[in-house]
């Protein structure tokens, strides 16, 4: 088991990201809303207006019938498009393009972000339940793109959310990778658990949302931290 390090952002230094074979890392896995900016960024709040709006034009409900399916759909299917998709028969690309469709300036240029990135070793993947559109845009907003090799997002896992398996396959086999030499970055610890159970090594962000961290303490979490660009500055390099 991969020693497991906590720590805050309460001014002081990191201690050492340790652990048995980091510095041999092959390829980093992200996921992107609420992991590669932080989650006080609330972009959140916008996508959460926009879908309850979406819902209730779409199905003809209040906005609080809207939002009270939203929610369960969400916990239900893993994302509340495809609660949409599997109950409703939603077309997709209509409801990815509203939801999205958001203000990116709460998220500030991370020149400390594009640093650590630059001396991490190995490739770079986004893998998200979001668009490769919308990660696009957020990269761009964080000035970290060039630093990426592709984005792995909802429409090339047709649609079915983490923490599914079997999408966890699709991305290593879409990108050749080595699972016992990735390591997988996520704020939500429930999708920590297939990547953990490929062999890869997992970092879960903490953030305030109490339902993000179900499942942490089950054994797949081998790090957490509330600072992913501080983690990254302490991760050994050859």
């Amino acid at each position: 088991m991969h020693k497991v390090t906590k720590w805050h952002m309460n001014g002081t230094p990191p201690p050492a990201v340790t652990g048995p074979g980091l510095h041999q890392i092959e390829a980093w896995v992200f996921d992107l809303d609420n992991t590669l900016y932080p989650a006080s960024c609330n972009l959140f709040d916008q996508i959460d207006v926009k879908m309850g709006a979406f819902i209730a034009d779409f199905l003809g409900l209040d906005l609080d019938s809207a939002r009270s399916l939203q929610k369960r759909y969400f916990l239900d299917y893993g994302t509340t498009l495809r609660g949409l998709m599997t109950r409703h028969g939603l077309d997709p690309d209509d409801f990815l393009d509203h939801v999205h469709n958001i203000d990116l300036s709460p998220i500030p240029p991370s020149p400390a972000l594009d640093a650590a990135l630059a001396n991490l070793p190995g490739r770079k993947l986004i893998f998200t339940n979001g668009t490769a559109r919308h990660a696009e845009r957020v990269m761009g907003r964080l000035g970290v793109r060039h630093h990426f090799d592709g984005v792995f997002d909802i429409i090339a896992s047709e649609y079915v959310p983490k923490p599914e398996p079997r999408v966890y396959g699709a991305l290593v086999d879409l990108h050749g990778l080595n699972p016992e030499a990735t390591v997988m970055i996520e704020d939500i610890a429930r999708n920590l658990k297939p990547a953990a159970d490929l062999g890869m090594t997992t970092v879960w962000v903490r953030t305030d949302s109490p339902w993000a961290g179900e499942e942490a303490e089950c054994g797949h979490v081998h790090y957490q931290t509330d600072d992913l660009t501080g983690w990254l500055e302490a991760v050994p390099t050859p």
